[in-house]
């Protein structure tokens, strides 16, 4: 196994920022009915920026251990940021892993729900853009 699955693995068995947040500013979720794998995100946002997260949901190795990744990795990042993470940067995150198409949405799913959930808040918030 090589140093990246480790990782993952480490993230699967021991995940960073699972649970739930007292205040979120934002909640949000994502259901993936083809393997039946489920997450939602919160978040806690002050001066354009994520500065905590947190995630329940129930899945695969590669979901549940992105959700873990991502939402230590987000933490500082402002949301604009963390708007533009597209899948190769996501992929990088979790060690230029290559994923199959089944994988891959599997690692998406956590940040579709970051996302939409920054989207609501942005909208919430009267910032459109």
């Amino acid at each position: 196994m090589d140093l990246y699955q480790e990782e993952i693995m480490d993230h699967y068995r021991n995940p960073r920022n699972r649970g739930k947040l007292e205040n979120p500013d934002f909640t949000s979720g994502e259901y993936n009915p083809s393997c039946g794998d489920n997450v939602s995100i919160e978040g806690c946002v002050e001066d354009g920026r994520l500065v905590d997260a947190a995630f329940e949901g129930k899945g695969c190795v590669i979901g549940m251990a992105t959700a873990s990744i991502l939402t230590e990795s987000c933490k500082g990042k402002t949301l604009d940021e963390i708007l533009a993470i597209d899948k190769d940067e996501l992929c990088k995150l979790l060690g230029g892993m290559e994923l199959g198409l089944t994988r891959l949405s599997c690692a998406l799913l956590p940040l579709q729900a970051l996302q939409q959930g920054i989207r609501d808040y942005k909208e919430k918030q009267g910032d459109k853009d």
